[in-house]
């Protein structure tokens, strides 16, 4: 089964760390993103440019606007995913704790139910 690795950044907590600490969390990635290519498990992954260069579209009454700024307003935004492939939730919950963000935020880790694209 497919999984979405989420992972969500607090800008005010990533300042705070030291240069050290934000090395190591992307360390961190490259070490992560190793274990699940070696694996077999990795399907995907991205990282996201800050909520600040979103723009949320809504349609109402056939009209469409396009204002700036993100959907939701908060500490924490959506930071990037991965999208990995392996045997059970429990192991998709193990990966998510192997990501470096989990020391600091949140990884949400959803089943995914459906995809489509081209072939």
């Amino acid at each position: 089964m497919k999984y979405l690795l989420t992972m969500h950044m607090n800008p005010t907590l990533w300042d705070s760390l030291t240069e050290d600490q934000q090395s190591a969390v992307m360390q961190g990635h490259d070490d992560f993103q190793k274990i699940i290519i070696e694996s077999g498990e990795m399907v995907g992954t991205k990282a996201l440019d800050s909520p600040a260069n979103t723009i949320t579209v809504r349609v109402r009454d056939g009209i469409t606007k396009a204002t700036d700024g993100p959907y939701v307003e908060g500490d924490e935004f959506l930071c990037g995913y991965y999208v990995v492939e392996c045997r059970s939730h429990d192991r998709a919950s193990e990966l998510a704790a192997l990501i470096p963000d989990a020391q600091y935020t949140a990884v949400e880790v959803r089943p995914i139910v459906h995809e489509a694209g081209p072939e």
